[in-house]
This record gives structure tokens, C-alpha cells and sequence, in this order.
């Protein structure tokens, strides 16, 4: 389980990952002496990471479409930590400097109005009754691993799961009375598009948000209010570039849009 202060591996792995994040090298691996052997130990290093880089303010969910799964070796979703210093708004232009994976993804993100208790089981009925808000968000996520296909899963979660920039776009009023699985979502850069919905999100964008509530206590933190949750990209991820418009458009619901600066 996570505790309040990293253990010395846990500390040195976070301070090679924020060094790479910080200053725009690649990484192999984590030192084997310091690499994380499960995922509770992956967990510890990314709030490590956390402590050097932070202040966070959400979560988001990588890997939960079996393309992305099979892509990145994993058996199941991954959590990953979102940054406040790498939150944007709706129409920003960001650095160009979340290009090694290059895509960007179109998702719909919850709030929490209230806090999870770790402690207790919670049905999806019970998560979504704590939930304030949900936003349509543009995710360019991003690893500080050269190869992120090879690393596995412990690896990816103490690198926040390939958290990158997230693009916040409007708040969607009556979201609770939305068919989210088959709602319509477009992801457009440049002039090529890709079409999905929200059931590419496990089938479920809510059902994505109870797994992580659900999870989150087993590796030694959980839901709190105020944080945002980006549940997965509701269509194929699409490559971006320098100077790249990109636009989610998911109809009557709203559009959220980020240019790629050059």
C-alpha cells in the first residue's frame, strides 16, 4: 500500500522520471534498482512524482480500449495522475513538446463534487451520485519512455500512465440524461477525422470512472472532490504535429479545440 513518504526507491525512480519530463530526454527504463515490481510500487513512484512536480488536480484513465491495451502489453486499464502545471483550456496553443507518442484523444472527463470513501464499496450509482460535472477534454498524452510498448505496467503507471497535457473544454449541462455509449464523438486534426463514441471507454464512460474509484483504494489513494477524471479516448487516437488544429466535436454536446504550437 502507499504511504505518506516514498521509500528511497520509490523517491529515486520519481526523481528520474520528473528529470526526463522536466528537461525533454527519454528513458530506457527506470534504474533496475529502483523499478517499480508491481503496480501498488508503480503507484508510490508516480506520487512521488507527484511531490516534485505537482500540485495534481485529477486522474486520467489510459488503456481502456483493447487497442490500447494490446499497444502497451497491459491486461487492464492504468490510472494515471494529471498536473495542474500541464492543465489548458478550451482554444490554448501548447508547446509542441508532447510529440514523442504524438496523438491526441477526445474524452469525456467527470468532476467530483464530494469525496469516495476508500473505505467503503461504492455501486456506479453511488460514484456518479458524487459527481458535479462532466466536461468534453482533449488528452495529448505523452511517456517519458523511448520504447512505452516494452516497459509494462508497473513502469507505465509510476510515469502517470502516460499523462501529458489535458485541454479542458466546456461543462455539458444534463450530462446524467446522455446515452454516452452511443453518443457521437469526432476527433478532426488537420483534415483527417476519426468517428467513435463513448462505448470505446469501456464500454462506458461511468463504468469507466466506478473502475477507477474502485481501483484507486487498492493501490493506496481514491476519489477526492474537486478532482477531474478523463476516462479514455471515445474514438482512435489521431497523430498530431507542430502547428496541428485539433478539434473534438461531440455535436450538440459541444466542441473543445487546441492548436499545436509550431
Amino acid at each position: 500500500m502507499l504511504v505518506n513518504s516514498p521509500n528511497g526507491s520509490a523517491a529515486r525512480a520519481a526523481e528520474q522520471l520528473w528529470a526526463a519530463w522536466r528537461d525533454g530526454h527519454l528513458l530506457d527504463a527506470v534504474a533496475a534498482a529502483d523499478r517499480p515490481a508491481d503496480l501498488a510500487e508503480g503507484m508510490a513512484v508516480q506520487r512521488a512524482v507527484e511531490a516534485l512536480a505537482g500540485p495534481g488536480y485529477g486522474w486520467k484513465i489510459a488503456a481502456t480500449g483493447p487497442g490500447g491495451r494490446a499497444f502497451l502489453g497491459v491486461d487492464g486499464p492504468l490510472p494515471g495522475r494529471l498536473l495542474e502545471r500541464f492543465q489548458h483550456e478550451n482554444g490554448d496553443t501548447v508547446p509542441a513538446d508532447t510529440l514523442h507518442m504524438g496523438v491526441a484523444e477526445a474524452e469525456f472527463a467527470f468532476v467530483l463534487g464530494a469525496d469516495l470513501d476508500p473505505a467503503a464499496p461504492h455501486s456506479v450509482a453511488d460514484v456518479l451520485a458524487a459527481v458535479s460535472a462532466m466536461h468534453l477534454v482533449i488528452e495529448l498524452p505523452d511517456s517519458r519512455y523511448e520504447r512505452f510498448d516494452r516497459v509494462g505496467g508497473p513502469q507505465l503507471i509510476a510515469d502517470a500512465a502516460c499523462a501529458g497535457r489535458m485541454v479542458i473544454g466546456p461543462e455539458v449541462p444534463g450530462w446524467a440524461e446522455v446515452d454516452l455509449v452511443r453518443h457521437p464523438v469526432s476527433l478532426r486534426v488537420g483534415s483527417v477525422t476519426e468517428q467513435g463514441s463513448g462505448e470505446l471507454v469501456l464500454g462506458d464512460p461511468r463504468e469507466a470512472l466506478h473502475w477507477l474509484a474502485t481501483e484507486l483504494p487498492r493501490l493506496g489513494t481514491h476519489l477526492r472532490a474537486g478532482e477531474l477524471v478523463a476516462t479514455g479516448t471515445a474514438t482512435k487516437p489521431l497523430p498530431i504535429r507542430r502547428g496541428d488544429e485539433v478539434v473534438a466535436d461531440f455535436g450538440e454536446l459541444g466542441t473543445v479545440g487546441v492548436h499545436i504550437a509550431a
